[in-house]
C-alpha cells in the first residue's frame, strides 16, 4: 500500500450557521465529541460515494448563499483524491455546477443528517 494516501490533508469549506448547529449536535449524539468532526464528516462522505445517485445529489444541492460558517476537516489523501475523481464526474454530468468540492462535503454531511 502507498503510505502516501494515509496523509492526512485539510479541507475547508463553510456551512450555514443552521446546518453547522445540527451537525455539531449530531456529533455529539451519534458519541463522537467534538474532537471527532473530521471523522464523521469523513465517514458521511465516504457513504454518500456509495449511493447510486450522488451526483444527482450533489447537483440538487444548494449552493448556500448562506453558507458562512467555515468549517475545517481533515481528511486522508486518498479521500481527497476520491473526491477530486468525483468533482470531474460530477462536472462532466453538470458542467454549470460551481463549488462542486464543497456542494459533495456539504451534500454528505446533508444526507448523513436525514438519513440517520
Amino acid at each position: 500500500m502507498d503510505e502516501t494516501q494515509d496523509i492526512v490533508l485539510t479541507a475547508t469549506f463553510k456551512i450555514s450557521d443552521n446546518l453547522n448547529r445540527k451537525l455539531d449536535e449530531k456529533i455529539i449524539t451519534d458519541g463522537y465529541g467534538m474532537r471527532g468532526k473530521s471523522k464523521w464528516i469523513r465517514e458521511a462522505v465516504e457513504k454518500l460515494f456509495t449511493y447510486i445517485d450522488f451526483s444527482e445529489l450533489v447537483s440538487l444541492s444548494d449552493d448556500l448563499e448562506y453558507a458562512n460558517h467555515p468549517i475545517s476537516v481533515r481528511l486522508s489523501r486518498r479521500l481527497l483524491l476520491d473526491i477530486e475523481k468525483m468533482v470531474v464526474s460530477i462536472r462532466k454530468e453538470y458542467p454549470e455546477l460551481e463549488g462542486v468540492k464543497s456542494r459533495i462535503i456539504r451534500t454528505a454531511i446533508i444526507q448523513r443528517l436525514i438519513r440517520a
